[in-house]
């Protein structure tokens, strides 16, 4: 790309020497002709400092026109009548070169100093950044940003899919249009780990230079820039710096696909470990129901015609609770699978907690015979919306906590509160309590009380805390003062409830 012929620059040479000139001719009577020479030599650096090398040149040229024509006889002409001038003009005029020539290489180098801080400054910028981000999509953004800025081009950031075929990545948006011809260059970059494109053997014709990001384990991408200026990255110095950047974002993505094989590997041990954790919680349990239907309903067919009927009553209600015992694990394992894919959809309507007490007092009537029930709900308390057979779940799930956990005929209680905000329902026993500290383990999966013979998946609590989640509530145990453990739930009142229509 031709350079711009700089006038001002040569203009303000040409000044310089003028006002050089207009000084010395003021003070020729005070001054030597070397003091003479030395005022054009310092116009010369001062001129060499300010504008470079060509307006240098020029400031010399006069300088000893200047000199010739002003302070050397005959005057006013630029003949010389004295031969030794001649080689005074000549050191003259290659000392200008020198002073201007250095002096001017010293302001090449500042200005490559002062850009090379700069973009210094650029890649520590663009570092810390990348440091603190995750996802390789706001990487990419990044790095395309700082780098559009440093190197004065439209930036295009392509990552190979599985088929190691590179595209422009989703994520960031494309500066420049890609045609087959640069997205050929691209890959060429990407499959030799070598620059292609424009100002380079390898599809010389392209309009945009590929550069490979290059990582530990091989290449992660591609980064093409169209810049501003053609031929910037045949300066070796801006290519280095360019790799600099490239391998700095390059790092970066391989960070963040490390993280993300991390986590997924994370979550494949998770997965092992808990379903190692479900079947060796599940399989005692599946066990025994199975083991005592199996047995009795073996008695029943072998034996059935000589046992008495007391007996077989016993025989069949042990068949029969055995068989609901199972039921209700197989419910467990059900409802806390589709907690945790979050298949679990809400119907949810306006209820009455009263109601929803009642269904699970109903549902374990058997169980809870020979135990005495308090139970304190208001009669002005507000409806709530909530999916009544979940939240039945999670009571039924509270009230066989307490019956497993508790000494048989101990009371429970079962108290509902309101506010304007929530409805809050308490689960109380008095039965041993819990022991400091796991007040909120027993939420978890699988995490049992201190009970050995207790049977259980320790599931039961873990799904009262996602289906409460779920409705925007909370579940919490605390010890009672006066023995025993209180589990306390919350469900948000939202909205208020349809008015009814008394005359229909």
């Amino acid at each position: 790309m031709r350079r711009r012929f700089d006038w001002p620059a040569y203009a303000e040479a040409a000044v310089t020497v003028v006002i050089i000139t207009g000084v010395a001719w003021a003070a020729r009577s005070l001054l030597a002709s070397a003091d003479l020479i030395m005022l054009y030599l310092l116009g010369i650096m001062v001129v060499a400092v300010r504008q470079g090398r060509g307006p240098s040149l020029l400031a010399s040229v006069l300088s000893v026109a200047a000199f010739d024509f002003f302070f050397v006889s005959p005057y006013f002409t630029f003949a010389v009548s004295d031969i030794r001038y001649t080689l005074t003009f000549l050191v003259m005029f290659v000392v200008a070169l020198l002073i201007s020539g250095l002096t001017a290489r010293m302001r090449a180098q500042a200005e490559t100093a002062r850009q090379r801080e700069q973009r210094t400054a650029a890649l520590y910028a663009m570092s810390r950044e990348l440091a603190s981000t995750r996802g390789v999509d706001a990487l990419l953004d990044i790095a395309a940003r700082h780098i559009a800025e440093v190197f004065s081009s439209q930036v295009v950031p392509l990552l190979p899919d599985g088929s190691r075929r590179l595209a422009p990545f989703p994520g960031v948006a494309a500066q420049f249009e890609l045609d087959a011809g640069e997205l050929a260059a691209a890959q060429s970059a990407y499959d030799r780990r070598q620059p292609a494109g424009h100002g380079t053997p390898d599809h010389p014709s392209t309009s945009a230079f590929y550069l490979p990001l290059l990582a530990s384990r091989g290449p992660v991408g591609v980064i093409g820039l169209r810049p501003a200026n053609r031929h910037v990255f045949r300066d070796p110095g801006q290519l280095h710096q360019l790799e600099t950047f490239a391998n700095q974002t390059a790092l970066a993505i391989e960070r963040a696909q490390l993280a993300d094989e991390a986590q997924e590997v994370r979550l494949r041990i998770e997965a092992e470990r808990l379903r190692n954790t479900l079947l060796s919680s599940v399989s005692h349990d599946l066990k025994t129901p199975l083991a005592a239907i199996t047995g009795a309903a073996s008695t029943l067919l072998e034996e059935g015609a000589r046992l008495d009927p007391g007996t077989r009553q016993e025989l069949l209600e042990s068949v029969h609770e055995e068989a609901e015992r199972l039921t209700r694990l197989v419910q467990n394992l059900l409802e806390m699978t589709r907690l945790e894919s979050g298949a679990l959809e809400l119907r949810k309507e306006w209820h009455s907690i009263e109601e929803v007490i009642g269904a699970a007092l109903s549902r374990l009537g058997k169980r809870l015979a020979g135990r005495s029930i308090y139970t304190r709900v208001p009669a002005d308390l507000p409806l709530v919306t909530m999916d009544d057979v979940l939240i039945e779940q999670v009571l039924v799930n509270l009230l066989d906590n307490a019956l497993k956990y508790t000494p048989p005929g101990s009371p429970i209680s079962i108290i509902a509160t309101a506010t304007d905000r929530a409805v809050t329902v308490e689960v109380a026993d008095r039965g041993p309590g819990l022991p400091p500290g796991e007040e909120a383990r027993i939420f978890d999966k699988f995490y049992r009380g201190a009970a050995p013979t207790t049977r259980g998946t320790g599931l039961g609590l873990a799904i009262c805390r996602g289906v409460l989640r779920v409705h925007g509530g909370r579940i919490w145990a605390q010890n009672l003062p006066e023995g025993g453990v209180a589990f306390l739930f919350t469900l948000p009142i939202t909205g208020a409830p349809p008015a009814v229509d008394t005359d229909g």
